[in-house]
């Protein structure tokens, strides 16, 4: 296992891999998406790399048990349904896990966790000992007690702040979209963009929105920031589509390649 891979080809040596996935990938029609993303982060486990996976879907997973067809807009119903919904997401990964023998371990954060350096200390120990332990840590904001004033906005900037409190080696950013293009992908005159130099600002790239089915927050914009932002700290990142997670994972040519600033 050797540091960060420069080209995708290096992935499968990477040491250590966080891997993102929204709401609208894991939810609702396409829960059956959890149990080939658990058997490719479970092969990368398998030979030796310390896989993290951050994991949106709380809300949207607790929605049907408090009988919501509708992401809930009010707070205290967007908490309730996550304390639901964290529970049966969890149990749905542990389930699928169970067949490889891995342990997976559930960390909440809020972005106050991150802020605080007390918090953030003990945040990074248990990560660490987690890995340390081979087990496979769950992330996901605690929806249940965090406020609009402090939330973290969406899941791919949290992934890039683990990224950046545990050092890891490679973010993978997963979505119902195979890559980031100079457009929305469904526009006329789209072209994916195959990989991103650490200077290019994307001028002249228009944002539309990644994801389906009104469950996510979360962007193409939001992921070119939270891109940068791991990128910035020298953790490269792929932006990929959930159902390509296998062949990301082992280094195929797909996607979009955010290239990293060199690590100190």
């Amino acid at each position: 296992m050797h540091s960060s891979p420069v080209s995708r080809a290096d992935i499968p040596d990477a040491r250590r891999i966080i891997v993102k996935v929204g709401s609208s990938s894991i939810s609702g029609s396409n829960v059956d998406q959890i149990a080939p993303l658990v058997d490719a982060l479970a092969a990368a486990h398998g030979r030796g790399t310390q896989v993290i996976l951050v994991s949106s879907g709380a809300i949207a997973t607790g929605m049907p048990y408090l009988m919501l067809d509708s992401r809930p807009t009010d707070l205290a119903t967007q908490q309730a349904a996550a304390a639901v919904g964290q529970n049966a997401l969890i149990h749905r990964y542990q389930e699928r896990l169970d067949r490889f023998g891995i342990v997976a371990g559930q960390v909440l954060l809020t972005a106050g966790d991150i802020e605080n350096p007390t918090h953030r200390g003990n945040a990074q120990r248990a990560m660490e000992r987690l890995l340390d332990l081979r087990i496979l840590p769950i992330v996901n904001e605690n929806d249940t007690v965090a406020t609009h004033e402090i939330r973290f906005g969406d899941n791919d900037r949290l992934a890039a702040l683990v990224s950046q409190l545990v050092r890891a080696d490679l973010l993978i950013l997963l979505s119902d979209v195979d890559a980031l293009y100079t457009r929305p992908p469904e526009q006329p005159g789209a072209r994916r963009i195959d990989s991103v130099p650490f200077s290019d600002d994307l001028l002249g790239v228009e944002f539309g929105d990644i994801g389906s089915a009104g469950v996510g927050t979360g962007g193409a914009g939001t992921k070119v920031a939270a891109a940068k932002l791991a990128a910035s700290s020298g953790t490269p990142v792929l932006l990929a589509s959930t159902k390509d997670v296998a062949a990301a994972l082992n280094g195929e040519e797909l996607g979009t390649w955010f290239e990293s600033a060199p690590r100190d």
